[in-house]
């Protein structure tokens, strides 16, 4: 079994992804299990998914068929 490699998500990344899903932030709040204010805390770059949420938001990017390129300060090495 190949390991997802986690994405350092930031706010355009997140808001990309809800938009790809076609989700408002309270849906995709939900999807998550989760708050519609820390959607909007992560578009609004407040803070940033880390830990199990970066985590989901891979995995469901992933199963969605969205292709994040996060910018080059931000890649993981």
């Amino acid at each position: 079994m190949v390991k997802s490699q986690v994405i350092k998500w930031d706010g355009s990344g997140v808001r990309e992804l809800r938009r790809h899903m076609r989700l408002t932030q309270a849906k995709l709040a939900e999807e998550l299990g989760t708050r519609q204010q820390t959607i909007s805390e992560w578009e609004t770059g407040m803070y940033r998914p880390r830990g199990t949420s970066a985590t989901l938001l891979t995995l469901v990017a992933e199963r969605s068929g969205f292709k994040y390129a996060p910018t080059a300060k931000n890649k993981a090495t």
